[in-house]
C-alpha cells in the first residue's frame, strides 16, 4: 500500500475535511494518507521548503508561491478545467506563478464581517462600525500579519489598493494615511489585546462574550457558522464599505491551496488525490460536510451545502469575488512581519508619514 505524509494547519477546518477525505479515498484507492498539523502562526510564516522535505501533501498559503518556485520544492500541477472554472474571484490564479500552477484552492477566505446575530445586524459602512466600536462593542485582530491584511483591505476599499510590483511608492500617500487613520481610530475603541489576537482569538471571543457584536474585517471561519455552534453562533458577511459606493471590493484575499512535494516518492499519487479534493465533487460533498471552508464555486453556489454552513456561503460571496491578491514575488514573505509590526508602531503613535515612508522601503527591498 502507498502511504503518503501531509501537513496541514491545526484548526477543525483545517484538517476534519482532509481526514474525512483522506479515509474515504483509503476505502476507494488503496492509497494512505496521515495528516500533521502546525500552528496558524506557523502556517502564515513557516518555509514550504522545509515542510517539502518531510511531507508528500501540503497545504500552503498563496504568498509563498514566489518563493517556493525559486526553491524548486513542489511539483507543478497538471491543467484542471473542472477546479479552475471553480475559482472564487482570484483564488486559483493566486497559486500560478511563472505560467505554472502550483497548487489547488481546497479553501477559500478573504477578510470578511463577523457579526453575533443576536447582539447586533451586520454594519453597511464604516461609520456604523465605529459606532458600535464606541459602545465597547467591536473588536479586530491586530496581530501580525493580520493588522497589515486589514491596511490591505481598507487601501483597495477606498480605491488605492497597494502595489504587487516594484512599482513605488508601495501604497499612494493620501490613500495609505486615510487607511492608517480609518485603522487607528478603530484600534483606539477597540481592547488593546486585539494587538496580540489572530482572528481564531477574537472569533473564540466573540462566540462567548455578550458583548462583542462585530468584527468588521477578520478571516472568515466557517466553524464559527455551523448551526448549533457553541456557545454563541457567530455568523458571516460582506465587508462594510469605508468609502462611499464601494461596495465589499479589494477585501485581502486568504484561503489554502494544496500543493504536492518535488521529493515525495509517490508524486501521481499525491496530485490524483489532490485533484480529488479540490474537485467540485468533493468540495460539494464531503469537505463541505466534514466541517471544511470549501474553495470550489460549486460549494459556494450551493443551495444545500449554504444551508449547511449557516448561509456563511451566501453570506460573503460578493466579497470573495471582489478581493484583492496580495504579492507573490519571491522576496515577499519577511514583508509581511516587518509591515504588520511597522503598522502596528504607527497605530499607537501616529507617524503616519514616517510609516509610510518605512513601508516604501521595505517593499523595495523586497526585490
Amino acid at each position: 500500500m502507498i502511504t503518503l505524509k501531509g501537513m496541514t494547519w491545526d484548526h477543525p477546518r483545517g484538517y476534519d475535511p482532509l481526514a474525512a477525505l483522506s479515509q474515504e479515498w483509503e476505502a476507494a484507492r488503496g492509497v494512505r494518507i496521515t495528516w500533521d498539523r502546525r500552528s496558524l502562526q506557523d502556517f502564515e510564516s513557516y518555509p514550504v521548503l522545509d515542510l517539502a522535505k518531510a511531507y508528500d501533501l501540503i497545504i500552503i498559503d498563496h504568498p509563498h508561491v514566489g518563493q517556493i518556485t525559486q526553491e524548486g520544492c513542489l511539483v507543478p500541477l497538471p491543467e484542471a478545467p473542472e477546479i479552475a472554472a471553480g475559482s472564487l474571484g482570484h483564488s486559483f490564479e493566486s497559486y500560478t506563478w511563472d505560467g505554472q500552477q502550483w497548487a489547488w484552492p481546497v479553501d477559500a477566505a478573504a477578510q470578511v464581517q463577523a457579526v453575533r446575530p443576536d447582539l447586533c445586524a451586520p454594519v453597511a459602512d464604516w461609520d456604523a462600525v465605529m459606532r458600535l466600536a464606541a459602545e465597547g462593542r467591536v473588536m479586530i485582530p491586530l496581530r501580525p500579519p493580520h493588522v497589515l491584511m486589514s491596511f490591505y483591505t481598507l487601501c483597495a476599499n477606498l480605491g488605492h489598493p497597494c502595489r504587487v510590483t516594484r512599482d513605488a511608492p508601495f501604497v499612494d500617500r493620501a490613500g495609505g494615511r486615510d487607511a492608517l487613520a480609518l485603522l487607528r481610530d478603530l484600534a483606539q475603541r477597540v481592547d488593546p489585546a486585539c494587538y496580540e489576537m489572530d482572528p481564531i482569538e477574537v472569533l473564540a471571543h466573540m462566540a462567548q462574550s455578550d458583548r462583542i457584536a462585530c468584527a468588521p474585517l477578520i478571516y472568515g471561519y466557517i466553524s464559527y457558522a455551523l448551526p448549533g455552534a457553541k456557545p454563541h453562533r457567530v455568523t458571516f458577511h460582506d465587508i462594510p464599505e469605508a468609502a462611499p459606493g464601494a461596495g465589499p471590493k479589494g477585501s485581502a484575499l486568504g484561503g489554502t491551496g494544496l500543493a504536492v512535494s518535488a521529493f515525495g516518492q509517490h508524486p501521481e499519487a499525491a496530485i490524483a488525490f489532490a485533484r480529488h479534493a479540490a474537485g467540485p465533487e468533493a468540495q460539494a460533498g464531503l469537505w463541505a460536510s466534514a466541517g471544511g471552508q470549501a474553495g470550489h464555486r460549486d460549494a459556494w453556489t450551493s443551495a444545500e451545502v449554504d444551508a449547511g454552513a449557516g448561509s456563511f456561503y451566501s453570506g460573503t460571496l460578493a466579497t470573495l469575488d471582489a478581493a484583492w491578491m496580495r504579492p507573490r514575488h519571491d522576496g515577499y514573505m519577511p514583508f509581511q512581519q516587518a509591515a504588520s509590526e511597522r503598522l502596528n508602531a504607527a497605530l499607537k503613535d501616529g507617524a503616519f508619514e514616517a510609516a509610510m515612508d518605512d513601508l516604501d522601503q521595505l517593499f523595495a527591498e523586497t526585490f
